[in-house]
């Protein structure tokens, strides 16, 4: 189920990988739109974002359901659209011959469109959840359902846990052990006004749903009270945005004995057990040291309670798409206020959304074989093969390389995986998928998640496939794996304005092709620089090389670094991975139409505008400021074009103008 398994199902997607967007599930952009007014009067060498979009800015509504409004939003409803009038008429003609997958999804569907019933059911399909944290009354009740299925059942833990390749080899799975997240979004928030609000209102919004549940006003208090307080004790330990976006420190391996050592309270040898099915890899993979070198001082007999109720609270929120409307809405108070919405999203949407999380990839891939035609799957090939040659020209005639280096980073180019469109098959958990029609939309999702975690968990000991996607078809994003060394551009983000046989060539290299840039660029990013060409955590630059590697990426923090933005300021190093990526994407699109016998610059880099184009709510920018990798859209258009000499001229822009940068201060690595 999303909430409760998300760090199982994302968590090494979403930190050991490179996103073009950083919402995978919501489709939704995390950069920032234009805050003050547009005119149409804005000069192009003033501003070229807010120019070319002005119409757009000028006119597009953010939605009430949503923190923003984008080009993955709007492709993102569409596409989702697309496959629900599909399921519709399926209900009515049958599944297509032979897709047994994409039939058990639908038998799920139905049970998460079957609103009548769980109206009926109400919060009944919950409450043998919350009682089997309840029937906990010590740590050692605790310990003794580890033994159990406790930890692949999806129900709360103070440890999260999921399963990718080794960082040291690349090849093989590791198991990686984190910390759990907070409440709220980022551990800048606590301490600050803005963060006492939102825990307020949390607080007020658990009261209601506990009370829904069955609660006395007296007994929510105190669940809350102590929930929130157990809360308190894990910010101390929490990673700041800017440690999280440096994944090769996310590698601390520490031997399975040591591991269970680091507990004098938890069985951590029984959680081990537990997950792996008694098949204990020799070590596991801790994302950060520092929660669990203290793991005593946050779970102890005399933190026992607030722990539990902790796990109260995760499982009152987390349900909230399986129950009834009136639990949906009370349970959305807070995601509301912390992301500047209106309202909730239609049932229906979320119905869809809640049902296609655990079948993703079935989705994806009737998707994809539906509706992404083998034209454009050709077209964009070629469009990737160009813009790797393009970058292995750069990198053999690069003058600040030597050759011992150049020869590394042309072996890891080589040796790419470039999946686009949609993957060949399915990977074989989604067969154990199966859905049983006489228990609850709920109970269901429970079952399905404890059979995909012990599939995923079966993986220890077997042979990464590099070839495996980790995004589905339907999804509006594109990605970068640096455990795998691929990069991914599902069927769905090859859409206008990003891509189109109508658009010219030089259009599409302003969109998707820059995207086809970026993705490869973060092979050669301040992280992805750090893995070989297997995916192996391996230092393959000589230390004059990486010397240079980092003076040059140093002036890319410091172009971003303090630039205002939404009552606000950019982080230059949380950003530099993307800001980097953006720019050697920019750089090689523009080489690529710079030579074609049509190419036209102006066209270009109009595109490369407007597939930026956002607009946010207030306490979505601050949120994307304080915690996201990429910087604001408007900065991504605008600093980036800044930094090619083809674009003042391009534009006649003068010193004086507002998008003027010096010669001596453009930045420019790849």
């Amino acid at each position: 189920m999303k909430e409760n398994s998300n760090w199982i199902l994302l968590f090494l997607i979403l930190l050991l990988s490179f996103t073009l967007s950083g919402f995978i599930l919501g489709g939704t952009e995390p950069v920032s739109g234009q805050s003050e007014p547009i005119t149409a009067e804005i000069r192009l060498q003033d501003d070229f974002y807010a120019a070319v979009n002005a119409e757009w800015l000028a006119t597009a509504e953010i939605p009430a359901d949503s923190p923003s409004i984008d080009n993955f939003y709007v492709l993102s409803k569409e596409a989702d659209q697309i496959v629900r009038d599909d399921l519709a008429e399926m209900l009515k003609t049958g599944v297509p011959e032979g897709n047994s997958e994409l039939a058990e999804f639908i038998r799920y569907y139905t049970l998460a469109m079957d609103f009548d019933s769980r109206e009926a059911e109400g919060v009944a399909p919950l409450l043998p959840y919350i009682e089997r944290i309840e029937a906990l009354k010590s740590l050692d009740d605790l310990n003794a359902v580890l033994t159990g299925d406790w930890a692949v059942e999806g129900m709360p833990f103070p440890i999260d846990y999921g399963i990718s390749a080794d960082m040291a080899d690349a090849t093989q799975y590791a198991l990686y052990l984190a910390m759990p997240g907070n409440i709220l979004p980022d551990k800048s928030y606590y301490g600050t006004e803005i963060g006492d609000q939102l825990l307020a209102i949390f607080a007020q919004m658990q009261r209601t749903l506990l009370t829904m549940l069955g609660k006395s006003e007296a007994e929510a208090a105190q669940i809350v009270e102590q929930g929130l307080a157990f809360d308190d004790r894990l910010v101390t330990y929490a990673q700041t945005a800017e440690e999280k976006s440096v994944i090769t420190a996310m590698y601390n391996p520490r031997s399975a004995e040591d591991f269970s050592a680091s507990s004098r309270y938890l069985d951590l040898t029984a959680l081990l057990n537990s997950l792996t099915g008694g098949n204990v890899p020799d070590q596991v993979v801790l994302t950060s040291t520092a929660y669990f070198d203290n793991i005593d001082t946050v779970v102890n007999p005399d933190t026992f309670e607030e722990l539990k109720n902790w796990m109260i609270l995760l499982m009152t929120t987390s349900m909230k798409n399986y129950l009834t409307e009136d639990y949906r809405q009370a349970a959305s108070a807070y995601s509301m206020t912390l992301m500047g919405t209106t309202e909730i999203s239609p049932k229906d949407e979320v119905a869809y959304e809640t049902a296609s999380q655990l079948y993703s990839e079935v989705v994806g891939l009737y998707y994809g074989q539906t509706y992404f035609g083998e034209a454009a799957k050709a077209d964009v090939t070629r469009m990737v093969a160009a813009m790797v040659a393009v970058y292995k020209n750069r990198l053999l005639n690069n003058t600040w390389l030597s050759d011992a280096t150049k020869t590394e980073a042309v072996k890891k180019l080589d040796t790419m995986v470039l999946n686009i469109g949609y993957p060949d098959k399915l990977p074989s958990v989604y067969s154990e998928l199966l859905v049983d029609d006489q228990v609850s939309f709920l109970e269901n999702g429970m079952q399905l998640t404890k059979t995909y975690i012990q599939s995923m968990i079966a993986r220890l000991g077997t042979t990464v496939d590099r070839t495996e996607w980790p995004l589905a078809a339907n999804v509006i994003n594109a990605m970068y794996n640096p455990l795998t060394n691929s990069i991914n551009f599902p069927a769905a983000i090859l859409q206008e304005p990003f891509y189109s046989l109508e658009q010219t060539h030089s259009q599409n290299y302003g969109g998707i092709g820059a995207v086809i840039a970026h993705e490869i660029s973060h092979a050669f990013d301040t992280n992805g620089s750090a893995y070989d060409e297997y995916g192996n955590l391996r230092n393959w630059w000589t230390e004059a090389d990486y010397a240079a590697f980092n003076t040059l990426t140093q002036a890319m923090v410091e172009e971003f670094d303090d630039l205002p933005y939404a009552n606000g300021t950019v982080d230059g190093k949380l950003t530099v991975t993307e800001n980097t990526a953006d720019a050697g994407g920019l750089s090689c699109a523009l080489e690529v139409v710079k030579g074609l016998p049509d190419g036209d610059l102006e066209e270009f880099f109009t595109n490369w505008a407007v597939i930026w184009r956002s607009k946010l709510s207030p306490e979505m920018e601050h949120l994307l400021l304080a915690a996201d990798v990429h910087a604001p859209a408007k900065l991504r258009a605008n600093i980036q074009l800044q930094n090619f000499d083809e674009f003042f001229d391009t534009f006649d822009i003068q010193e004086g103008d507002g998008m003027w940068r010096a010669p001596e201060d453009r930045v420019a690595i790849w």
